[in-house]
């Protein structure tokens, strides 16, 4: 294994030992509060013992595991607030995963927690061995792993926040890997979890190594600007502090600058110079006030400041009265401020600012949650969008990053049930959010009490009663406006349910009517009638039927229009029925001319050629004695084995003597797209072959493919072998073979 890993940068090396029993120290005591001293001590001898084996050597990235766990476990301690055996589980994951220790081993020792989360953090390790890409279907598995304990996703933040803190000591291949993955999976995660000051720093340093030259550029214009941007902080704080005094609120108050990522993606969307970005930055007013009190001081500040600044209210962004499922509580607006640049103003508690640097755990505690293990509703949509198999995986990451960048909305039941909704969710959104049943039944709703149309969108608080009719069935249209995953997908699967019901409905009912009115239906030249009519399926056609928007006794009457017209074509260019080989039963008796010599040299013998097999001449044939007289089989005949077992004393030698002396029917099955000009193009190519004649044919359409059969009535083995050739060069045909 070792002959597999980087060479471990000399530097690097000195650097981790020096610093390592600072970073030990400094683990414990973030940890002191939250593990028993008995836990830290069993711990400590673990690490010990299963550093002397070995078990901590280096990693792919060549750095040393045992301390880049001890700065991944200070990261989800310190930066996102998980202590207690999250914390030791990282440490003791190592000597895990190289076979020190065993799961069931941890779990005895310290607990089932220590070990789910190992065991996590080991199926995860697992599929980066085998180098998966997210834009693959590994990246399915991956959420999959991470969806049975959300501590393991917490861990691999804080995991890669630290490889992509040290990546300038990495090989240039590791650093793109790792800034792909900060970008694309791990920065979306960490937003939608409410670590907002990690997304932040991830997507910061993905930039800084996916493109340096626009980093640098950003960071050197915020530093350069640094000086007046601070002057302008302080005119824009300086009155509203004094105001804020006034009224005896604990407050504090600061300036942020916007993180480098952002400001690209400004500069990118909107097509502007650096200096022309008047919201480079941000002020936060953090209350230090009891719970009780929140509420109402966070809008007092927020009318102080509005007082004295014109807000713009499209920008008003009320997170106090709705919080996010991640927690996430703040009140936000944009104000003008001195010399008519924009300021964000955001308005949160010294518990919200918590929860808004370290997201859902922090949460927890504040919410008493002590059991760290609880998969929140974040999990259960992972999995919805998951149980979507149909989607491809290229489709699945897109809808996924688009779920977690787009705002949120929160609906109310008539009994006061609670949905998350993305914004822009309409009523029919909301009855599929419900149930499946509910949304295909749903003809309408009344939102907050008042007539609404299933396409009318909803906002947050809205209270929703959906309406329902036992004969709605979704329809087409409802594509165009429904927009969660969930009302797509059953939308979808219940419109291609009803297109093959009606289909099928509407094959029947036109063949019934063929026969009542006694007309004997040629499927050629059916199909000829519905290219002729300008569909381009023979599914289109009949849903076209089966939706009463074509009548069946028109398209009869239409077929033998047709078929009078054909006639009468064939009459005039002298291609009457008489020059076609009249058509024949299939064990017809053969003796006018003898082209089998039977056992050597018997000829004017009775025999027929077998229904089972329907042999042609140049076919590889034997005889059968029956009491019938002698049946011709194929060699290949599916009945060939156990008439040569069983009776192998009637089986007589036979052979092909002279020319062809009639034609045989032979019969087809061909698969290709569901397209009319296929049919008819088979049909051509056949009425073009001299001395060939179309017998019968015989098409099922069946999701987007059809399945057909025709029979054929042609001269030997070579004619057969020719028109098989030509049919399978027709575009659309997908397979051709003999039955």
């Amino acid at each position: 294994m070792q002959s597999d890993l980087k060479v471990m940068d000399e530097t690097v090396l000195k650097q981790e030992q020096d610093s390592f029993p600072a970073v030990y120290r400094k683990l414990l005591r973030s940890i002191a509060d939250s593990v028993s001293p008995e836990t830290v001590k069993k711990a400590k001898e673990h690490i010990l013992a299963a550093a002397g084996s070995g078990a901590y050597a280096g990693d792919v990235y060549g750095l040393n595991p045992l301390y880049r766990n001890l700065q991944t476990a200070l990261i989800i301690s310190n930066e996102i607030g998980l202590k207690g055996m999250s914390a030791v589980a990282i440490v003791l994951s190592q000597s895990v995963i190289q076979g020190y220790y065993t799961i069931d081993y941890i779990r005895k020792t310290f607990g089932r927690d220590a070990g789910d989360i190992i065991h996590g953090l080991m199926r995860v390790q697992e599929l980066y061995a085998k180098n998966a890409a997210i834009e693959t279907e590994n990246f399915h598995k991956l959420l999959l792993s991470f969806a049975e304990d959300v501590r393991v996703i917490l861990i691999m933040i804080a995991d890669r926040l630290y490889l992509m803190r040290t990546a300038k000591s990495l090989s240039e291949e590791y650093l793109l890997k790792l800034s792909a993955e900060a970008s694309y999976l791990y920065a979306p995660i960490s937003h939608r979890l409410g670590l907002y000051k990690i997304k932040s720093e991830l997507e910061d340093l993905a930039l800084k190594f996916q493109d340096r030259e626009m980093y640098d550029f950003i960071a050197r214009k915020i530093n350069e600007t640094k000086r007046s941007r601070n002057a302008y902080i302080a005119e824009f704080i300086a009155p509203v502090k004094a105001k804020l005094k006034e009224l005896n609120l604990n407050f504090d108050i600061k300036g942020r600058t916007k993180s480098i990522h952002s400001i690209r993606n400004k500069l990118l969307k909107q097509k502007i110079e650096f200096e022309n970005i008047y919201d480079l930055f941000a002020v936060r007013v953090i209350l230090d006030t009891p719970p009780e009190k929140e509420k109402a001081e966070c809008w007092q500040v927020y009318s102080v400041i509005t007082d004295m600044y014109q807000p713009n209210p499209k920008r008003l962004k009320d997170w106090l009265s709705i919080p996010k499922s991640n927690g996430y509580e703040s009140l936000h607006t944009t104000v003008m401020g001195p010399h008519g640049k924009w300021v964000e103003v955001q308005i949160r508690s010294k518990r919200m600012d918590e929860i808004a640097e370290r997201g859902l755990a922090a949460h927890w505690k504040y919410k008493g949650i002590k059991d760290e293990s609880g998969l929140d509703e974040w999990m259960n949509n992972v999995r919805e969008v998951l149980e979507h198999k149909e989607s491809a995986p290229t489709d699945m990451i897109r809808d996924f990053k688009m779920d977690l960048y787009d705002d949120e909305i929160f609906v109310f039941t008539p009994k006061g049930d609670l949905f998350k909704l993305p914004q822009g969710a309409t009523v029919l959104d909301f009855a599929f959010a419900i149930h499946t049943k509910l949304g295909s039944k749903c003809v309408s709703g009344k939102v907050n009490g008042k007539n609404a149309t299933i396409r009318q969108k909803l906002r947050s608080g809205d209270q929703v009663d959906i309406l329902t009719s036992p004969n709605q069935t979704p329809k087409q249209d409802w594509l165009t406006f429904v927009g969660t995953t969930k009302a797509r997908v059953k939308i979808k699967q219940s419109l291609k349910e009803q297109a093959a019901k009606q289909v099928e409905f509407a094959k029947e009912l036109l063949h019934r009517r063929f026969k009542n009115r006694k007309i004997e239906e040629d499927e050629a030249r059916l199909m000829r009638l519905i290219k002729k009519k300008g569909f381009k399926t023979v599914t289109d056609f009949y849903a076209e039927i089966a939706g009463d928007r074509l009548d069946v006794n028109t398209v009869i009457d239409q077929y033998l229009e047709l078929e009078k017209k054909e006639l009468e074509l064939e009459q005039h260019t002298d291609r009457s029925v008489e020059n076609y080989i009249a058509q024949t039963p299939v064990e017809e008796i053969t003796r006018s001319e003898d082209v089998l010599v039977i056992d050597e040299n018997l000829t004017g013998v009775d025999y027929s050629l077998a229904k089972c097999c329907n042999p042609i001449y140049g076919d590889e044939i034997f005889g059968f004695v029956s009491s019938k007289g002698i049946k011709i089989h194929r060699r290949n005949c599916p009945n060939a084995p156990q008439m040569f077992t069983r009776h192998g004393y009637r089986i007589v030698n036979v052979r092909w003597s002279g020319k062809p002396g009639s034609n045989y029917p032979v019969t087809l099955r061909i698969i290709g797209n569901d397209d009319i000009g296929i049919v008819t193009n088979i049909t051509s190519v056949i009425s073009k072959e001299k001395g060939m004649m179309l017998r019968s044919v015989n098409v099922d359409p069946s999701d987007g493919l059809f399945q057909g059969t025709l029979t054929v009535m042609l001269s030997d083995n070579a004619v057969l072998t020719g028109l098989i050739k030509k049919l399978k060069a027709i575009k659309g045909v997908k397979q051709v073979e003999r039955l």
